[in-house]
Protein backbone atom coordinates (compact mmCIF):
# COMPACT_ATOMS: atom_id res chain seq x y z
CA UNK A 1 0.00 0.00 0.00
CA UNK A 2 2.78 2.49 0.68
CA UNK A 3 4.02 1.92 -2.58
CA UNK A 4 1.18 2.60 -4.43
CA UNK A 5 1.04 6.35 -2.45
CA UNK A 6 4.40 6.78 -3.08
CA UNK A 7 4.09 5.97 -6.89
CA UNK A 8 1.14 7.79 -7.02
CA UNK A 9 2.46 10.99 -5.16
CA UNK A 10 5.32 10.48 -7.52
CA UNK A 11 3.70 11.11 -10.79
CA UNK A 12 1.89 13.84 -9.38
CA UNK A 13 4.76 15.31 -8.76
CA UNK A 14 6.67 14.14 -12.22
CA UNK A 15 3.37 15.56 -13.89
CA UNK A 16 3.42 19.18 -12.04
CA UNK A 17 6.78 19.78 -12.72
CA UNK A 18 7.85 19.42 -8.91
CA UNK A 19 11.33 18.09 -9.38
CA UNK A 20 11.60 20.38 -12.46
CA UNK A 21 13.77 23.21 -11.12
CA UNK A 22 16.66 21.54 -8.59
CA UNK A 23 18.55 24.85 -7.16
CA UNK A 24 17.69 28.76 -7.34
CA UNK A 25 20.27 30.51 -8.78
CA UNK A 26 21.31 34.74 -9.00
CA UNK A 27 24.04 36.28 -11.20
CA UNK A 28 26.65 37.80 -9.22
CA UNK A 29 28.53 40.86 -11.43
CA UNK A 30 32.08 40.41 -10.06
CA UNK A 31 34.64 37.92 -8.96
CA UNK A 32 34.33 34.37 -7.60
CA UNK A 33 36.06 35.79 -4.60
CA UNK A 34 33.83 38.88 -4.14
CA UNK A 35 30.64 36.02 -4.29
CA UNK A 36 31.92 33.77 -2.03
CA UNK A 37 32.76 36.99 0.85
CA UNK A 38 29.12 38.21 -0.04
CA UNK A 39 28.09 34.57 1.07
CA UNK A 40 30.60 34.29 4.24
CA UNK A 41 29.26 37.99 5.42
CA UNK A 42 25.83 37.47 4.54
CA UNK A 43 25.22 34.07 6.83
CA UNK A 44 28.12 35.08 9.69
CA UNK A 45 25.99 38.66 9.55
CA UNK A 46 22.73 36.64 10.72
CA UNK A 47 24.53 35.44 13.86
CA UNK A 48 25.00 31.83 12.37
CA UNK A 49 28.27 30.00 11.85
CA UNK A 50 29.99 28.20 9.12
CA UNK A 51 30.06 24.69 9.77
CA UNK A 52 31.87 23.69 6.62
CA UNK A 53 32.78 24.89 3.35
CA UNK A 54 32.70 22.21 0.96
CA UNK A 55 35.41 22.65 -2.41
CA UNK A 56 33.68 21.44 -4.95
CA UNK A 57 34.94 22.53 -7.66
CA UNK A 58 38.47 21.93 -6.27
CA UNK A 59 37.27 18.17 -5.93
CA UNK A 60 35.55 17.99 -9.40
CA UNK A 61 38.82 18.97 -10.76
CA UNK A 62 41.45 17.44 -8.93
CA UNK A 63 39.89 13.49 -10.05
CA UNK A 64 38.40 14.51 -13.59
CA UNK A 65 41.04 12.31 -15.44
CA UNK A 66 40.66 9.93 -12.08
CA UNK A 67 36.91 9.18 -13.12
CA UNK A 68 36.62 9.72 -16.94
CA UNK A 69 35.29 12.84 -16.83
CA UNK A 70 35.52 14.96 -19.63
CA UNK A 71 35.12 19.04 -19.47
CA UNK A 72 35.73 20.68 -16.53
CA UNK A 73 32.68 21.62 -14.93
CA UNK A 74 33.39 24.97 -12.44
CA UNK A 75 36.58 27.08 -12.85
CA UNK A 76 35.62 27.24 -9.28
CA UNK A 77 32.64 26.26 -7.24
CA UNK A 78 32.16 26.03 -2.53
CA UNK A 79 29.15 25.10 -0.84
CA UNK A 80 29.02 27.11 2.75
CA UNK A 81 27.10 24.88 4.79
CA UNK A 82 25.18 26.32 8.16
CA UNK A 83 22.60 26.13 10.69
CA UNK A 84 19.58 28.12 12.37
CA UNK A 85 18.25 26.81 15.56
CA UNK A 86 15.50 28.81 15.47
CA UNK A 87 14.94 28.29 11.72
CA UNK A 88 15.35 24.21 12.22
CA UNK A 89 13.75 24.30 15.36
CA UNK A 90 10.67 25.25 13.25
CA UNK A 91 10.39 22.98 10.69
CA UNK A 92 11.46 20.22 12.64
CA UNK A 93 8.69 20.32 14.89
CA UNK A 94 6.47 20.44 11.72
CA UNK A 95 8.06 17.57 10.60
CA UNK A 96 11.19 15.57 12.41
CA UNK A 97 12.52 14.04 9.30
CA UNK A 98 12.93 17.89 8.05
CA UNK A 99 16.28 16.79 10.16
CA UNK A 100 17.63 15.14 6.62
CA UNK A 101 17.71 18.39 5.02
CA UNK A 102 20.42 20.08 7.65
CA UNK A 103 22.65 21.26 7.38
CA UNK A 104 21.46 24.09 4.87
CA UNK A 105 23.98 24.87 1.39
CA UNK A 106 24.48 28.17 -0.72
CA UNK A 107 26.71 27.57 -2.98
CA UNK A 108 28.94 29.94 -5.20
CA UNK A 109 30.09 28.72 -8.47
CA UNK A 110 32.05 30.22 -11.33
CA UNK A 111 31.48 28.55 -15.22
CA UNK A 112 32.42 30.03 -18.34
CA UNK A 113 33.43 33.09 -16.75
CA UNK A 114 29.75 34.04 -15.22
CA UNK A 115 29.33 33.81 -11.03
CA UNK A 116 26.24 32.59 -9.30
CA UNK A 117 25.07 32.06 -5.61
CA UNK A 118 22.63 29.89 -5.26
CA UNK A 119 20.64 26.96 -2.98
CA UNK A 120 18.91 23.82 -3.51
CA UNK A 121 15.12 23.96 -3.70
CA UNK A 122 13.11 21.91 -0.89
CA UNK A 123 9.45 22.06 -1.79
CA UNK A 124 8.06 20.65 1.04
CA UNK A 125 5.96 22.89 2.69
CA UNK A 126 7.25 22.19 5.82
CA UNK A 127 10.58 23.70 4.59
CA UNK A 128 9.28 27.19 3.11
CA UNK A 129 11.16 28.83 6.55
CA UNK A 130 14.35 27.02 5.25
CA UNK A 131 13.68 28.09 1.56
CA UNK A 132 13.09 31.99 3.11
CA UNK A 133 16.48 32.10 4.54
CA UNK A 134 18.19 30.57 2.03
CA UNK A 135 16.66 33.17 -0.13
CA UNK A 136 17.63 36.28 1.42
CA UNK A 137 20.96 35.22 2.27
CA UNK A 138 21.63 34.01 -1.78
CA UNK A 139 19.68 37.34 -2.86
CA UNK A 140 21.70 39.57 -0.12
CA UNK A 141 24.97 37.76 -1.47
CA UNK A 142 24.59 38.55 -4.86
CA UNK A 143 23.54 41.84 -4.52
CA UNK A 144 19.79 41.48 -5.62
Amino acid sequence: MKHLALAATLSLATATGAFAQQAVTYAFDGSFEDAAFGVESAIVGRGLVIDFTSHVGEMLERTREDVGGGEMLFEAADIYLFCSAVVSREVMEADPMNIANCPYGIFVTEADGNVEVGYRVMPEPSMAPVQDLLDEIAREAAGQ
